[in-house]
């Protein structure tokens, strides 16, 4: 039986196997010999008991964040957009999802690609590499993932990487929105630059317009993309700019998803909730804004697919 102070200090106490330190049970039992136990950090415990995890994840509706995994020809600038998706079903062999997906439409992620996935579950998180086994198409389609043969718990100082697989966030910038109404004027301007930069026009004119999408706006924060899911993203905004956080504001943000895009992708959101974490950074879920501009909303879906979708033609052209 465990030691209810044992629980309070966070350690796991099991029966003691041969292996290991071990200790006389400090409640003793006269007449006979006392129990040996080995003690084990209770984080250590849940990885090795990695499933009974990723059930529980299951059983309360959460998800997983998932991302087409690059390979070694991708360092340097290439980031990987993290799709955060509802985990509806579990086998021995198999993790079932949901379709990743923004803005009403689902991304193509064809079988045998490559996938680098993460499970939270409070401040613990594990990683683990898997692949697409199949897919089922249709608006309330689903993925299929291979079971992983196991997972590895993530350092807290550097959440997004373990010792065989890692995620390389895009980078945002933000700034807070002064004037909305001056918005429309500036997405119509990166939609012409993006267009401009995809069909290989000149880079000076492409720079000239890419310079002048800007509304106007105060002065800009970095930022990290979490995730994207649904009509909105998380973002990571370290604690020097904790101050510039504001759910009353909506915002103007520049997403750079290299190499695929060649400019950055632009959009209006308004933080709907945020908290801060166990370093003090802020965590703040997004909803993207349209009102002003509804045939914006198009536009950053169609760009959203296109990176997913040459991503990962790369990965299957690796599985191949």
């Amino acid at each position: 039986m465990n030691d209810p102070n044992d629980r309070r200090r966070g350690v796991l106490a099991v029966e003691y196997c041969g292996w290991g330190v071990s200790r006389e049970d400090e409640a003793g039992v006269r007449g006979r010999s006392a129990a040996r136990r080995l003690r084990v950090p209770a984080n250590r415990s849940r990885t090795e008991r990695w499933r009974e995890s990723l059930r529980q994840v299951y059983e309360r509706g959460g998800g997983l964040e998932v991302a087409v995994m690059r390979g070694p020809g991708d360092e340097g600038g290439a980031v990987d957009l993290v799709w955060r998706v509802r985990v509806l079903g579990l086998s021995e062999r198999e993790i079932v999802v949901e379709r990743p997906g923004a803005l009403g439409r689902c991304v193509e992620v064809p079988p045998g690609t490559g996938m680098t996935c993460a499970m939270s579950i409070g401040q613990n998180r594990w990683m683990f590499a898997s692949r697409v086994v199949r897919s089922t198409p249709g608006p309330r389609g689903s993925l299929v993932l291979a079971m992983p043969e196991g997972v590895e718990r993530c350092p807290r100082r550097n959440f997004n990487r373990v010792s065989t697989v890692g995620l390389r966030l895009p980078q945002v910038e933000c700034w807070p929105l002064l004037d909305p109404s001056s918005t429309a004027v500036a997405e119509t301007a990166n939609q012409s630059a993006m267009r401009a930069a995809l069909s290989g026009g000149p880079h000076g004119a492409i720079d000239t317009i890419a310079a002048a999408a800007l509304p106007v706006v105060g002065p800009v924060f970095p930022a990290s993309l979490v995730n994207v899911g649904g009509g909105g993203a998380g973002l990571l905004i370290s604690k020097e700019h904790a101050g510039a956080v504001d759910g009353t504001r909506l915002y103007w943000f520049r997403v750079h998803l290299t190499p695929e895009l060649p400019l950055p992708l632009s959009m209006t959101g308004r933080v709907v909730h945020h908290h801060l974490d166990h370093e003090q950074n802020v965590a703040a879920g997004v909803a993207f804004e349209f009102a002003l501009n509804p045939a914006h909303r198009d536009f950053v879906a169609e760009q959203i697919e296109r990176f997913s979708a040459r991503v990962s033609a790369a990965s299957a052209r690796r599985a191949a």
